[in-house]
């Protein structure tokens, strides 16, 4: 190479290194320009990292599978399983399963001869949740701890953190609850104070958020929320919006950290059970802007909340397009969808729906919010369509399912008070939606609070006490007001004799 060539690559491997990702693009892009300068095995890989980080997804697949050949080329078996590896990372991030079967297979074929090596992490790591998949948690956890096991020797942060991570997932699906959670601490305190890569980081935010939420830990999740917007925010730079090109529904580079749209989708899921619905919603267009399309996953997230708030908006249009939109880029929209239903007057629709979604759920353990909003859903549906016995079944599976976990344990106690307020229990009923009302409040969650408020209602003037109903049907209206939940707020206004506005056309 010539000095200018030299001083270029220089350059570009400079900017890679403090993670100025435009810059090293631009360096290296141009010299990938010349056919008598080309790029090392390493150099391709750091140029795949860097137009993925600018938006370019497909450079960036078409960077690692030239930089996997030059590995080949070069005898070097760690190069070119660890871009066989991540070669089958993306292509099941983009919805390509053969693909990524067959570079994961050429990634084992690369490695499984190696001595003990770093880049059998990542190997270790997708045996881990392939065992968790088919519900070997023996496995699984062998696995995660195999890699753990491999990240201590590397002396990697990076590798050490996603172990821990890894390690954590199948713990928190064996029930271990306490272990997993500590593992989760120590590895967001090495993403908080900034021990790790950009890369590893923004993809721990997605981990370990998605963890909080399926574990219905609502705490971490707040704080961890805020925490991975932060480290999102600008400055961050990027491909900016070609002239005159036209907005896409989803996936449109940013000019931002490509993180940003995913951690915002899990923002949008704390902002929606703290009751700040407005911003959630708009938040959830944001982010479905923002996200690449190797995560459409969690445009799929927020457009399955912005559904959720404009179905208890009274918006049941609004709603059933934004369900369509979640199901369109793969999630199933389930319980919204069969509370819409519900809404719509199609019980028989709504019980369908929620036994359908309980029954593909595989094993619960993975998601124990998922389910338990299933499971309290169904309640809600069997006691629409008068099934006492089908009410009870799922408010006592739920009750089996929450532990000690309080975003867990109110909402039990708000199915199994409403299945005894059917059964004409009052009394029983009061003292479990007392504690579910605590709960709630205690959690800060406004909605659900102000419904256990109109339940508390109703059990206050079954037992004869009026003026505890009509405090609790105050309360539980102007919470409804706040947020915009139009058809609660009509029907808490009629149970108090008073008329509140119609819901907005949607």
């Amino acid at each position: 190479m010539s000095a200018p060539t030299i001083d270029a690559m220089t350059r570009a491997r400079a900017a890679a290194a403090r993670e100025s990702w435009a810059e090293a693009y631009g360096l290296l892009r141009a010299q990938d320009a010349h056919p008598s300068r080309a790029l090392t095995g390493d150099d391709l890989t750091t140029l795949a990292d860097a137009a993925w980080w600018s938006g370019r997804v497909d450079e960036s697949v078409a960077a690692r599978l030239r930089a996997h050949a030059a590995y080949v080329a070069g005898g070097d078996h760690r190069g070119a399983g660890l871009a066989s590896w991540w070669l089958s990372y993306e292509y099941a991030a983009l919805g390509r399963p053969a693909a990524a079967s067959g570079w994961l297979h050429r990634a084992h074929h690369h490695l499984d001869d190696e001595p003990p090596c770093p880049e059998q992490c990542f190997l270790a790591w997708t045996d881990a949740e392939t065992a968790a998949a088919r519900g070997d948690r023996a496995a699984a956890l062998a696995a995660a701890r195999r890699m753990t096991a491999l990240a201590v020797r590397s002396g990697s942060p990076d590798l050490l953190a996603l172990s821990r991570q890894a390690e954590a997932s199948v713990l928190l699906a064996d029930g271990r609850r306490p272990e997993a959670l500590a593992l989760l601490d120590e590895t967001m305190r090495a993403v908080t104070a900034g021990e790790l890569s950009g890369m590893v980081t923004g993809r721990l935010y997605g981990l370990v958020l998605t963890r909080c939420m399926e574990a219905a830990d609502l705490g971490r999740a707040v704080e961890w929320t805020n925490a991975a917007m932060e480290w999102c925010a600008p400055p961050w730079t990027g491909r900016p919006a070609a002239p005159g090109a036209q907005p896409l529904p989803v996936s449109a580079p940013s000019g931002e950290n490509p993180f940003r749209g995913v951690c915002r989708a899990h923002r949008v899921q704390v902002l929606d059970l703290l009751g700040a619905w407005a911003l959630a919603e708009a938040e959830a267009r944001q982010a479905c802007r923002e996200v690449p399309v190797d995560c459409l996953g969690s445009a799929a997230a927020a457009y399955y909340v912005a559904g959720d708030v404009q179905r208890r908006q009274g918006r049941l249009a609004e709603a059933a397009v934004s369900y369509a939109h979640a199901h369109d880029l793969g999630r199933i929209p389930q319980p919204g969808l069969a509370l819409l239903r519900l809404a719509q007057g199609r019980a028989e629709a709504a019980v369908a729906g929620v036994d359908l979604a309980l029954a593909c759920l595989g094993d619960p353990r993975h998601d124990v919010l998922g389910r338990a909003r299933l499971l309290a859903a169904r309640t809600e549906v069997a006691l629409a369509v008068h099934d006492l016995p089908g009410a009870a079944g799922a408010a006592a599976e739920l009750e089996l399912l929450a532990g000690d976990v309080p975003l867990l344990r109110a909402t039990a106690g708000t199915a199994r008070g409403a299945v005894a307020l059917a059964e004409a229990r009052p009394e029983p009923a009061l003292r479990l939606l007392r504690r579910a009302l605590a709960g709630w409040l205690e959690l800060r969650v406004p909605y659900e609070a102000a419904r256990v408020r109109m339940l508390l209602a109703a059990a206050g003037r079954a037992v004869g006490d009026e003026a505890a109903a009509r405090a609790e049907l105050t309360a539980a209206r102007a919470v409804f007001e706040r947020l915009g939940a139009v058809p609660d707020a009509r029907r808490a206004a009629a149970a108090g004799g008073r008329r509140t506005p119609a819901a907005r056309s949607g």
